[in-house]
């Protein structure tokens, strides 16, 4: 069953705020210049209700299906954010609901989202995911060897003056694994990733590095996350049948 009791989600996050302090410390960070992102895919309304209660404002969703009924349904104040991988055909419906996206992975599918958010004048907050494991199974643009950083920058070149996007930084994920150690030298690699973006690029706004989630936050924060994306240590499992939802 998913996890809505308020009291027990209170007590969750503040056993990770205290865990993102102790990470902050180790490596002399600020702890409120990392954002706590509720990863709220599988999870019912009333959790994320719980959630709100304990002071939490931002949330993610992987499936426009799931998220649609949510941002509908609940409190107007609430960031929703795009953390899973988007289709080029959902993009409009992206562009109208989330302000922030954590995904796009493509020349294309920013073309796409910069045509429907002008289209609505709205802008949004961007972030380019890359897939520096170079794991089949993972998506984002190619980055696992630095030898094409050079092309994906100028790539990104093209990203950026388009209209309805305002690129904000980059995003990862890092390979499963038992040890969270061994997420360490990926976060260390999009961190030197953006450090070249933002010298071969400054006219972005490169501040935002998205990794880390509830088995590797601590790494992510040691290495230089501003966004974290943590769902399970938070929430709870998911319940089985709520991994995704139904194609529509």
């Amino acid at each position: 069953m998913p996890m809505t009791d308020p009291a027990i989600i209170e007590d969750n996050l503040h056993s990770i705020q205290e865990r993102i302090s102790a990470a902050a410390g180790r490596t002399q960070r600020d702890p409120a210049g990392i954002r706590l992102i509720a990863v709220s895919k599988g999870q019912p309304a009333e959790a994320i209700r719980s959630a709100f209660a304990a002071g939490l404002r931002e949330f993610g969703e992987n499936y426009l299906e799931e998220a649609e009924p949510k941002i509908r349904s609940l409190d107007p104040s609430i960031t929703w954010h795009m953390i899973g991988h988007l289709q080029s055909r959902k993009a409009k419906a992206a562009a109208r609901l989330f302000p922030l996206i954590h995904s796009l992975d493509s020349l294309s599918l920013a073309r796409k989202l910069s045509r429907f958010a002008a289209d609505a004048g709205t802008t949004i907050e961007i972030l380019l995911e890359c897939n520096l494991s170079g794991e089949d199974t993972k998506f984002g643009f190619p980055a696992a060897e630095p030898a094409a950083w050079a092309e994906l920058i100028r790539e990104w070149g093209e990203i950026l003056p388009l209209p309805g996007l305002a690129v904000a930084g980059l995003m990862t994920m890092a390979p499963y694994s038992e040890n969270p150690e061994t997420s360490r030298p990926v976060f260390r690699r999009l961190r030197e990733l953006c450090e070249r973006a933002r010298r071969d690029l400054p006219q972005a706004d490169w501040r935002e590095l998205s990794m880390g989630m509830s088995d590797d936050f601590e790494q992510a924060v040691e290495e230089g996350a501003t966004m974290l994306r943590i769902g399970r240590a938070l929430f709870g499992p998911r319940s089985r049948n709520s991994e995704k939802p139904p194609v529509r």
